[in-house]
């Protein structure tokens, strides 16, 4: 049977900025029981009470005010910014991966060119300026298009070694940009480099987020 502990988990789960709140301990305890306790019983399959919700959440958040003690110092200092770019998203086929090759090829003879790609189960998607716009449409011909978007720009970070052994890294700067209301395109990632792909009229407001978390 499960607890009242987990089934708070996978509650909070789904709301983000309070389990913000309870980490840092600003979060009303009873009224948030008060909310949730009707989603809860349906986990439990039974009643519950409100002072056993409130303590169980305060289990959960002095959890998490320790979490936050014990993560590491990230230093967030090399941001690189492109803009007119577009996004194509197109379905997985054999030949696609051909043509990626022959993509790459021209972007690397063109300096000022930007193409990153991301190949997923399914879908691969293609973020490029704008200037390889026509060698995209000419080269993936006969490829099925999911989705396509422009007027968009990018902020790539450039992140330490260290930061593939810290939990929540990538979870606290897509959380700032949320707690401004910028909107996330596409995330792509490599190994010491994160690139946040937004519509050109949030790149200012993406970018003073990031300028201001220096660390973390």
């Amino acid at each position: 049977m499960i607890s009242i502990s987990d089934a708070l988990k996978d509650i909070i789960a789904g709301y983000p900025f309070v389990e913000e709140g309870l980490s840092r301990g600003i979060i009303i305890y009873s009224a948030f029981a008060r909310e949730i306790k009707p989603q809860l019983e349906k986990k439990l399959y039974k009643g519950t009470t409100e002072g056993a919700i409130v303590m169980a959440l305060k289990r959960i958040s002095e959890k998490l005010s320790k979490t936050n003690l014990q993560k590491k110092t990230v230093n967030l200092s090399d941001l690189t910014v492109r803009s007119n770019l577009f996004e194509y998203t197109f379905s997985n086929s054999v030949a696609l991966s051909n043509k990626i090759s022959k993509l790459f090829n021209i972007s690397a003879g063109k300096k000022e060119s930007s193409c990153t790609f991301s190949e997923g189960i399914r879908e691969t998607t293609f973020v490029v300026s704008s200037d390889l716009i026509k060698e995209v449409e000419n080269i993936i011909i006969n490829e099925t298009l999911v989705a396509k978007f422009q007027n968009l720009s990018s902020i790539t970070i450039r992140l330490p070694k260290e930061v593939v052994y810290i939990p929540g890294v990538y979870y606290q700067i897509l959380k700032m940009l949320a707690w401004e209301n910028v909107n996330v395109i596409e995330v792509l990632s490599a190994y010491t480099e994160l690139t946040i792909v937004v519509r050109n009229q949030d790149i200012d407001k993406a970018f003073s987020v990031l300028k201001h978390l220096n660390s973390f």
